[in-house]
């Protein structure tokens, strides 16, 4: 037991990234559907290139979705809807009504027997007799506008042609009509308006006061009785499409269904992909479901070991880092859910962010592997699995080859637009290649690419979110700390001037060096810019920031010299990780003298002291060596840029001196045997150099430095 502790203390690191993995595994597995795939492909228009298929059992044979919709909405047309008469309006609205009318009647009484004593008793009564008959009248238009119903208005009856057929249920019984035959309120107010008018007009001889019966307000009591019957609408409306079959037919067991070779028209279409719909869903239940399930962690456990074994062979340093191994596992499987879960709008999930993430933080050819592997994920369960693959692939292409420069804002913009017509080009050619005409094309699919495409857009949020989380350096970020302005680099200009200029000539230098062998520019020139940050500490100890002839290493014996030059470097870290500045950033300044000595105090001391053992530790960096191409070439372009300032007479010989043997002096100490480098690469740097350093030495001569 005690061994197998120290076994998993020792191993901890790699026991918990194949457990990253295999937790990977299990969580896909568990998100896909538990449903088996029909063993046969098979494309409209094009011919069967399988053996005889036979009926392996009896199945129905199922209407397509367009048929359906078309039937669905033939059984539609015969549709009513349904609405509810209340009786009780009528009542409660004439009531109020009499109760109104009979204020009115005698609140007019009372005006007219203060204003004058010209009402007399005779007038009194005609009016009360003539203003019966009126309310007489008014009552029986309630009456017949709510016989004929007032419709309420909302968002559906709104919806409604004015021609069209309705159902009115009064209490047990159902009447037809159609919607122009009810009132509105509006139209019930014009009406009863109209009505009142004609009747004053129609009676003025026997009428003596006629701006009472003008002045009547109605409107209060026209309200609706007829209301929209959602409910019943909705069941008579589910009931008409319940009964339009989603069938056309059977297929018997053993019976012939295609022979090879034989094109697959419409209607052979349809028997496929009814055989098929009938096999996925035999298979997911029961024993099959099992089997289903040991054939999708044999699918996913080969895809997830491929990608681990990509990584082992050309990525190694992501897996000995775990953060880098949880994004990448991570990014794949976030993509794998939403697909999942957004199965009917597919074509609207961003895959293509994948490639465009990896490469803003890694290269193409990682961001290609990695989009290959989840489209290949996402296809086992998605429909039309070939047309979906084969439309993300070269989306993911395109997508990778147009992004070259991420932090040119347009360039993203540009990369959005070319997605989504790559999208919408390869499918409308795989939608007339199966359809053979124009009619099978889905046009919404257009829509949905469109809106996938904007989606691209997203590349700048969730890259701020991921450099965050995970400690990645995007190109954005590299901008804006290569810009001259910032903190770091303002005070390292005012504290030692030289060693910013110093900084910037080996950041042109190593920038033009790596653009010509391949790797990131925008890298190693900010990484060149930061590399001697350290010196501000003790500016005047390094050369080129002495200015008046005065050497402070002469106070200094030649190992105290040695200690304070080296000191820069774990000054400059500690600088870096004081102004928060990225990882790899910080890398170049532990890396950027690897594990060479400083050479001048070196020789020096055994000069002065030839009979004594030398500590070669004390006059040694601590590294360590670089590892990457531009921590490399970082490192060749600051030896050589710095040596070159010591030289007393420069030409094309002595320059090219110089850099051979700075550089091969470098690679016989064996500071570059973790880099891949080959020696075509460190042929064209050298040769770059020479030409670089000449080219700022005829600069000094026509512009020599102020002193």
């Amino acid at each position: 037991m005690r061994q197998f502790f120290e076994y998993l203390r020792k191993n901890y690191k790699y026991i918990f990234r194949a457990f990253l993995f295999i937790l990977t595994i299990a969580l896909i597995v568990y998100i896909f559907p538990r449903e088996g795939k029909f063993r046969y492909e098979f494309q409209k228009s094009r011919p069967w290139s399988h053996e005889n298929l036979f009926a392996p059992f009896d199945f129905p044979v199922y209407k397509s979705e367009k048929q359906l919709q078309a039937e669905r909405d033939s059984s539609l047309q015969n549709f009513s809807p349904y609405f509810k008469y209340d009786s009780t309006v009528l009542i409660s609205e004439s009531e109020k009504f009499l109760k109104y009318y009979s204020d009115k009647q005698v609140e007019f009484i009372t005006l007219k027997e203060s204003e004058s004593a010209g009402f007399n008793n005779y007038r009194k009564q005609n009016f009360i007799k003539n203003s019966d008959d009126f309310k007489e009248y008014a009552g029986n238009i309630l009456s017949i506008i709510y016989s004929d119903g007032i419709r309420e208005i909302n968002e559906i009856t709104e919806t409604l042609n004015s021609e069209e057929d309705i159902i009115i249920l009064k209490g047990n019984l159902a009447e037809n009509s159609t919607l122009s035959n009810v009132y509105t309120q509006k139209i019930a107010y014009e009406y009863v308006r109209n009505a009142i008018s004609e009747y004053v007009e129609s009676n003025k001889a026997k009428i003596r006061y006629s701006e009472f019966y003008e002045n009547f307000n109605l409107y209060e009591f026209i309200v609706p009785n007829l209301f929209y019957d959602e409910s019943t609408s909705e069941n008579v409306k589910n009931e008409l499409l319940n009964n339009v079959s989603l069938t056309k037919g059977m297929i018997q067991s053993g019976e012939k269904i295609i022979s090879q070779g034989e094109i697959i028209d419409t209607h052979l279409y349809r028997i496929l992909e009814s055989l098929k719909y009938e096999s996925e869903t035999r298979l997911g239940n029961g024993y099959f479901s099992q089997i289903i399930l040991l054939g999708q962690i044999i699918f996913v456990f080969a895809c997830i070991l491929v990608l681990f074994l990509f990584l082992l062979n050309f990525r190694v340093e992501i897996l000995k880092h775990t953060l880098k191994t949880v994004f990448i596992l991570m990014l794949v499987l976030l993509i794998v859910v939403v697909s999942r879960y957004s199965i009917k709008y597919l074509y609207i999930v961003p895959f293509v962010l994948v490639p465009i993430i990896i490469k803003t933080f890694y290269d193409s050819r990682l961001a290609l592997f990695i989009h290959i592997i989840t489209v290949l994920l996402v296809g086992f369960f998605a429909p039309n699995g070939f047309e979906f693959i084969f439309l993300n692939f070269i989306a993911g292409i395109i997508a990778i080859f147009s992004l070259t420069n991420l932090y040119r804002r347009g360039k993203l913009f540009l990369t959005a637009g070319l997605v989504i017509l790559t999208y919408s080009f390869v499918y409308f050619g795989l939608a007339i290649t199966q359809e053979g005409n124009f009619s099978g094309i889905e046009y919404r699919n257009f829509l949905y690419f469109g809106f996938n495409g904007s989606l691209v857009l997203l590349t700048f949020p969730l890259i701020y979110i991921f450099e965050k989380t995970f400690g990645f350096l995007s190109d954005l970020s590299l901008m804006e700390l290569s810009d001259s302005n910032q903190k770091l680099l303002r005070s390292l200009a005012e504290k030692a001037p030289g060693t910013f200029q110093h900084s910037m000539q080996v950041a042109n230098l190593a920038e033009e060096a790596i653009r010509k062998i391949g790797g990131n520019p925008l890298l190693v020139r900010t990484g060149a810019l930061y590399h001697d940050i350290g010196k501000m500490n003790n500016p005047v100890y390094f050369i080129e920031n002495q200015r008046t002839g005065f050497n402070p290493h002469d106070m200094h014996e030649f190992d105290e010299s040695a200690n304070i030059i080296i000191s820069h470097v774990k000054d400059g870290v500690e600088l870096a990780k004081k102004h928060s500045l990225p990882d790899p950033l910080i890398e170049f300044i532990r890396t950027h003298h690897g594990t060479t000595k400083v050479q001048y105090f070196y020789r020096s001391y055994i000069k002065k002291f030839p009979d004594q053992d030398v500590d070669v530790n004390l006059f040694t960096y601590p590294g360590p060596k670089p590892y990457s191409k531009e921590m490399a070439v970082l490192m060749m372009a600051d030896s050589v840029e710095a040596a070159s300032r010591s030289l007393t007479e420069i030409n094309e010989e002595k320059i090219g001196n110089l850099v051979e043997s700075i550089i091969t002096d470098q690679m016989n100490d064996g500071q570059f045997d973790h880099v891949d480098i080959n020696f075509k690469d460190i042929t064209e740097i050298k040769m770059l150099f020479k030409d670089k350093l000449m080219n700022i030495y005829h600069a000094r001569i026509k512009y020599p430095e102020k002193k």
